[in-house]
């Protein structure tokens, strides 16, 4: 850091990432609801700094980045932070790319100097889409990979034209290039387009993997092409050191955790506002309305005007008007204002998204009934990645029943696809719940040898004895086997002797065209919802090696005791009373039952496994309909025995103004009790005294793992700390260690009082 730097980080009282007392600590690794105030606080303060001092809104991944990596608020951003340059994936202007999510760190392509970035923005940016934002109904809500209306396409590894946003700046001015340069980039648009922008074909592996939310999507980059990054004993607290090992299970838990806790103090910071996972300041878009400049106030209220009147019929005398609907994305609509071209430029184009998106959501929740407009119109967003966003307009809006506006529901799409048959009535017994990112699978490694992969076992699987195959396998098994082959499988439960006939099975494998499972499995008699198997096959084998992982202790997680690494959200899910290998009914379960699964299989689903429920719909959700005063009664008593048990805990959400539920509470909301399933038995940290956790006087001892604290300009670390930090790297995997980075000393592991 320079020394303007660090003067300015004392004058303001921003925490540093690699100050005295590190940004992130152990109990962020379990999620936003486990980590102390006085934590959090400091957290949230540098975020707001850093919010702030960014000209784009800040993603959650990248405010990930900040606190993780250090990003220097002196001017410096990464240019200080010892990151491996070398590293970073190299993308190419308008030519096929990996995944990159928000927040990969890369290198753009050039034919001289590299262009060093930071992805802080991405969407959809489908061909068909006009440049005055006009999009067909088909494209708004289309899976990756689509080919028209009612064609979702048939590629095993889909690919979707996106447009990413760099940061170019994001590693200070050592490594940035000049206005000059990046204007001679942006003029011949051979590396970067005329705004500042990389348009590339993304490849996803699965369609599933297209599926996936930001976080998660992310969480899997983090851990597999930028994971020496990750591990990296350079940042200010490494990963393994937060979550005391380098055991994938643990560091994907302890990443997520991570995540979930820089969301939630976005979402939670009162200077700042969220579209989606993208924070600004509050003061930000107060300066936009008020400037009367291109994108200003004005221009933002003329695109509202335009996307509630888009479907709007013209008024005739005569005739009857026929339905109308209007799919416009934000994006592409911007560029048609006069004067706006500069402003889109570089990061410029994310921050006029972000606050359109923003502008629209005010006045739908402000000025309408769940999107209905007086004009008869009603405005939803339909798809919140293509173009930056597609908004719907749909006239007359009366005849369509109400719902979330603000949720993305691909009508669209779903308009061109064949009518799905009426559903059933709502059944009393509450089904599997079928999330997109709920217990999917991780492919580890394809290479010439073997496919390795890992995956939840699910409930459905386990009751009737099958398994997916991951679709390389399928498409290999049966391009040398058929469609319909025997195939040996070898089950190594770690730890556990088996059965000889569970650990050797021969199986039949249904093949379809890159689908496949394996049937007829004997599924051990300790297998779980949730348990976590690595399989393997070996490339022209038609044995599969299935195998689980152990954890380094037991842990308690509801009413299962388990040695073994599992999935917290689909163990929450599935492992309910009611549920076994056996069946998953809710017949003849009492109320303390009744409840804990209804508030396991309808609650709010965290990324640790916790779930969250409006305690006020308990009753009619467990009944599926309002039910008789001593089945009400019976179920309050049962939540009050859990609550006393510590089985579920209270907690707080809101309730906007449509009647949906919210955590955490969000500002100028109603707020409303919830209850809430914690998996995991909570840790009782001693405190100094040795006195009863809490009482007068006591103070926790918190751990505090090693970590980088930069030097003032011209001090050095002593040479006890340079033999801390080659340790620290040996336990990290760095057999041979490695050497303190200049200007940065080490704070060996410690504890210290709350």
């Amino acid at each position: 850091m320079s020394a303007k730097g660090v003067v300015e980080r004392e004058r303001t009282g921003v925490p540093d990432p690699y100050g005295d007392r590190a940004l992130l600590t152990s109990a962020m690794a379990e999620g936003y609801d486990a980590v102390p105030g006085q934590e959090l606080s400091r957290l949230r303060s540098y975020l707001e700094a850093v919010v702030a001092a960014r000209p784009a809104p800040v993603h959650t991944a990248v405010a990930f980045n900040a606190a993780y990596f250090g990003y220097d608020l002196g001017g410096d951003g990464y240019g200080g932070s010892p990151l491996c340059l070398d590293n970073f994936p190299v993308i190419t202007f308008g030519e096929r790319a990996p995944v990159l999510p928000v927040g990969a760190m890369v290198c753009v392509a050039t034919g001289s100097d590299p262009l060093y970035a930071e992805i802080v923005y991405r969407e959809g940016a489908h061909p068909e889409v006009s440049a005055l934002g006009d999009v067909p109904a088909w494209v708004s809500g289309a899976p990756a990979g689509a080919e028209g209306p009612g064609r979702p396409g048939e590629d095993a590894s889909p690919r979707r034209r996106e447009l990413l946003v760099p940061d170019l700046h994001a590693f200070g001015p050592a490594l940035s290039l000049s206005p000059a340069q990046l204007h001679r980039f942006r003029t011949r648009g051979r590396w970067i387009n005329e705004d500042g922008h990389v348009v590339v074909d993304v490849c996803y592996p699965s369609s599933e993997a297209a599926r996936r939310d930001d976080l998660t999507a992310y969480a899997d980059h983090l851990l597999t092409t930028a994971r020496e990054q990750l591990l990296s004993p350079f940042v200010p607290v490494s990963l393994a050191a937060l979550v005391g090992g380098t055991h994938d299970d643990d560091l994907r838990a302890g990443l997520l955790g991570l995540l979930d806790t820089v969301r939630g103090v976005l979402n939670s910071g009162a200077m700042l506002r969220t579209w989606g996972h993208y924070a600004m300041t509050r003061t930000c878009l107060a300066d936009c309305w008020r400037d009367t400049g291109p994108l200003g106030g004005d221009d933002l209220r003329s695109l509202v005007a335009a996307v509630e009147h888009a479907a709007t019929p013209v008024r005739r005398r005569h005739g009857l008007v026929a339905p109308s609907t209007v799919y416009t994305a934000v994006g592409p609509r911007l560029r048609g204002f006069p004067g706006a071209g500069e402003r889109l430029r570089e990061v410029g184009y994310a921050a006029a998204v972000c606050r359109a998106n923003v502008a629209l959501t005010d006045v739908i929740q402000g000025d309408s009934d769940k999107g209905l407009f007086e004009n008869g119109s009603r405005i939803t967003l339909d798809d919140a990645f293509e173009g930056g966003g597609v908004w719907r307009s749909h006239y007359p809006g009366d005849e369509e029943a109400p719902g979330d506006p603000l949720a993305p529901a691909g009508l669209g799409w779903n308009s061109a696809l064949p009518a799905p048959p009426e559903p059933d009535p709502e059944p009393v017994d509450l089904p599997l719940a079928d999330d997109a990112a709920l217990g999917t699978g991780n492919l580890m490694r394809s290479d010439a040898l073997e496919i390795v992969w890992r995956a939840p076992l699910r409930l459905a699987q386990l009751i009737d004895g099958w398994f997916p195959l991951h679709p390389f396998v399928a498409e290999e098994l049966r391009r040398s086997h058929g469609a319909h082959p025997t195939l040996r499988l070898e089950l190594d439960h770690a730890g556990q002797r088996l059965d000889e006939k569970e650990a050797a099975q021969e199986v039949a494998a249904e093949l379809g065209d890159n689908t496949g499972r394996l049937m007829g499995i004997l599924w051990p008699g300790d297998f779980f919802p949730g348990l976590m198997l690595e399989v393997r096959q070996l490339r022209g084998d038609a044995v599969i090696r299935l195998s689980t992982t152990r954890l380094k202790e037991r842990v308690q997680a509801g009413d299962r005791e388990t040695g073994h690494c599992y999935d917290p959200r689909v163990l929450t899910r599935e492992d309910v009373p009611g549920s076994s290998r056996h069946g998953d009914s809710a017949i003849g379960l009492g109320p303390r039952q009744l409840v804990m699964r209804t508030v396991r299989r309808c609650g709010l689903l965290t990324l640790d496994g916790h779930a969250l429920m409006d305690r006020s719909v308990l009753p009619s959700v467990v009944y599926g309909r309002p039910p008789a005063r001593s089945q009400a009664a019976a179920l309050d008593a049962a939540v009050a025995e859990l609550l006393a048990e510590r089985l579920l805990e209270p907690a707080l959400g809101s309730r906007d103004a449509w009647g949906q539920p919210h955590f955490p509470p969000r500002d100028g909301q109603r707020t409303i009790p919830l209850i809430g399933y914690r998996p995991a038995r909570p840790r009782v940290i001693r405190p100094w005294d040795g006195g009863e956790p809490g009482g007068e006087g006591s103070r926790s001892a918190q751990f505090v793992a090693g970590h980088l604290r930069r030097l003032r300009p011209g001090c050095s670390p002593s040479d006890v700390q340079r033999a801390a930090f080659r340790q620290h790297c040996r336990r990290l995997g760095k057999a041979d260690g490695w050497e303190l980075p200049y200007g940065y000393t080490f704070v060996t592991e410690h504890t210290r009082g709350g």
